[in-house]
C-alpha cells in the first residue's frame, strides 16, 4: 500500500480493519488525496487475508462524508474550461467507481459506522457497505441534483435495491436531508443507536463479523449481488456453486462440530 497523508486512517487489529475518513474540518469531504487514500486502503483490506471484516467510519461528530470537496471541484472545472479540454468529473472513473467496487466486491463483510451527515458520494459509500449502523444524529442526502449532477458512487444501483424505485427516484429528484430515524424506517439503516454509543456498537458489529465464518460471508455477498441481476434458475445454480465452496471450508466443519457439541461459541478461523 502506498504512503498517504492522514486524510484516511487505517488500522488492523485481530482481523478487523478500521478505516476512518479523517477530514472533520471539511465535513469529511473527499479531495483527491482522500479519494486516492480511501481507494488504496480498501483495496489493501480486500486483498489482505489477515483482514476478515472492515469498519468504515469517519472522524468527528458532524459528518460521515459529504461527498466531493466542492472547492477542489470548482477549481478543476475552471482549469478544464480554461484549457478547453479534459473532464472535470474523471474522478468518477478514477476514484469513486473503484472505491464502490472495493466495498461491494470485497470477499468479507463491511460495516459502515455513520456518525453524521452522509451526502452524495458519502451516501453512496454507506450504501455500498453490507451493514449500516447509524447515530441517531446522522442524516442522509443524495445531493446530486442539488448541484446539477446525476447519481454516482453506485447510488443508482444500491438505493433502489434497498428502498424501491419510486422512493429512490423521490430522494434523487428532490434531494433533501432525511433523518437517521427516517432512513432506518425506509430500510437504509440496519441499526440505529444514540450518538454516544455509535463507535462501540459499530465496532461490536464489525468485530462479530470479523470473528465469524469469512468464507460463508463472502459467498453470501456474492450470492446477493448475483441474485440482483439474474433469474431464479441462474441464482439456484450460483447457490449450488457457492454452497460447495462454503461447505469445503474449515469453518463449516467447525460449525457442524460445535452444533453437535452444543457449543454456542465456535472459534472460526476464516478459512
Amino acid at each position: 500500500m502506498a504512503d498517504h497523508d492522514d486524510s484516511v486512517l487505517y488500522e488492523v487489529s485481530d482481523g478487523l480493519a478500521t478505516i476512518t475518513i479523517n477530514r472533520p474540518d471539511a465535513m469529511n469531504a473527499m479531495d483527491t488525496a482522500a479519494k486516492v487514500a480511501l481507494r488504496d486502503v480498501l483495496q489493501s483490506a480486500g486483498a489482505d487475508t489477515a483482514v476478515r471484516a472492515v469498519l468504515l467510519t469517519a472522524a468527528g461528530g458532524r459528518a460521515f462524508c459529504v461527498g466531493q470537496d466542492l472547492k477542489e471541484h470548482l477549481s478543476n472545472l475552471s482549469e478544464v474550461r480554461a484549457s478547453g479540454g479534459g473532464n472535470a468529473l474523471s474522478t468518477v472513473r478514477e476514484h469513486y467507481n473503484p472505491i464502490v467496487r472495493a466495498l461491494t466486491e470485497m470477499p468479507k463483510p463491511v460495516v459502515a459506522g455513520v456518525n453524521g451527515a452522509a451526502a452524495g458520494a458519502g451516501f453512496g459509500f454507506a450504501l455500498a457497505c453490507d451493514y449500516r449502523v447509524a447515530a441517531d444524529t446522522a442524516s442522509f442526502n443524495t445531493s446530486f441534483a442539488a448541484v446539477a449532477l446525476t447519481a454516482d458512487s453506485g447510488v443508482s444501483w444500491t438505493l433502489p435495491r434497498l428502498i424501491g424505485h419510486s422512493r429512490a427516484a423521490d430522494l434523487l429528484l428532490f434531494p433533501r436531508s432525511i433523518s437517521a430515524q427516517d432512513a432506518h424506517d425506509l430500510g437504509i439503516v440496519n441499526k440505529l443507536v444514540p450518538a454516544a454509543e455509535l463507535v462501540a456498537e459499530a465496532t461490536a458489529v464489525a468485530r462479530a463479523l470479523a470473528d465469524g465464518p469469512t468464507v460463508a460471508y463472502a459467498a453470501l455477498k456474492e450470492s446477493l449481488a448475483y441474485g440482483a441481476g439474474h433469474t431464479l434458475g441462474e441464482a439456484l445454480e450460483k447457490e449450488d456453486e457457492l454452497q460447495t465452496r462454503a461447505g469445503a471450508s474449515q469453518d463449516h466443519g467447525i460449525a457442524v462440530q460445535a452444533f453437535l457439541d452444543k457449543d454456542r461459541s465456535p472459534k472460526y478461523v476464516g478459512r
